[in-house]
């Protein structure tokens, strides 16, 4: 008898890059915050060239996007497109058999009642970044996450911050900015800064938290007048509202892990 010819395909791309060791603890960690290559080649305990390398081949598939810093162009930060691990990875399955394909959940966690998590957001003007992302946090989690925003340097909510989230049925005129001062000797669990530059300065507050990084341009200075600026900042309130999501789900995710942790 003849031996019999295999006609499989090889195994799908997000599969062979996430694979590797250093590439799979990448991913992890950039699903977790932004980082430059420097931070990720001393949390890896890894070379630059070799951080470098497979950071590009996680971008070739688009798992992994870059930016430049808005403190130090000389810098880039990366971060983890969920959205598009999430597509690729759920139909992984029928690459085997159509039975096993995954079809990606978009519900948003709820949270059975306790202590509400607490997350702050901060950026430098606390005019457009951070209290969108404090609305939109607040209306995605039924009001079950307590929300709060601030900046380094306050100043007055941005007309097309207020634009962008009226057409999403919150209004956010007459807004007071507030200083991050504010919010000394508060405790929170999550401390979410939007701007590179003010992620240098954030204070530490109260107790432990975690500290998440998203690099995200300000919007006001993508043109010089509001309409010019007006496609950045609906841009922006789009992307939050991805972020904010996956967010939800890392929040649930641990409130789920200290209750069986404190239930032992």
């Amino acid at each position: 008898m003849g031996r019999t010819r295999l006609h499989g395909q090889p195994p799908p791309d997000v599969l062979q890059l996430a694979a590797h060791p250093l590439r799979w603890r990448l991913l992890e960690e950039l699903g977790r915050t932004d980082r430059r290559v420097g931070e990720l080649t001393d949390r890896l305990s890894s070379t630059q060239s070799l951080v470098s390398y497979h950071l590009g081949r996680l971008r070739s598939l688009g798992l992994v996007t870059a930016r430049r810093s808005s403190l130090d162009s000389r810098d880039v930060y990366y971060g983890m497109d969920v959205a598009r691990c999430r597509d690729l990875l759920s139909a992984v399955g029928a690459a085997l058999h159509p039975g096993l394909l995954l079809m990606a959940s978009t519900d948003l966690p709820r949270f059975d009642g306790g202590r509400a998590p607490r997350v702050l957001f901060v950026c430098t003007g606390n005019s457009g970044r951070s209290p969108m992302a404090e609305v939109l946090t607040a209306r995605l989690s039924n009001g079950e996450i307590a929300t709060a925003s601030a900046g380094s340097h306050p100043k007055a909510v941005h007309p097309n911050a207020v634009r962008v989230m009226r057409e999403r049925g919150i209004d956010i005129a007459g807004r007071q900015s507030k200083h991050v001062d504010e919010f000394a000797g508060q405790h929170f669990d999550y401390v979410v800064t939007l701007c590179d530059r003010v992620r240098e300065i954030c204070p530490t507050f109260v107790g432990q938290h975690e500290p998440i990084h998203w690099s995200i341009a300000d919007p006001a200075r993508a043109g010089e007048s509001d309409e010019q600026t007006y496609p950045a900042f609906h841009r922006v309130a789009a992307e939050l509202t991805t972020r904010i999501g996956y967010l939800m789900h890392r929040v649930s995710h641990n409130n789920n892990e200290a209750k069986e942790t404190a239930s032992v």
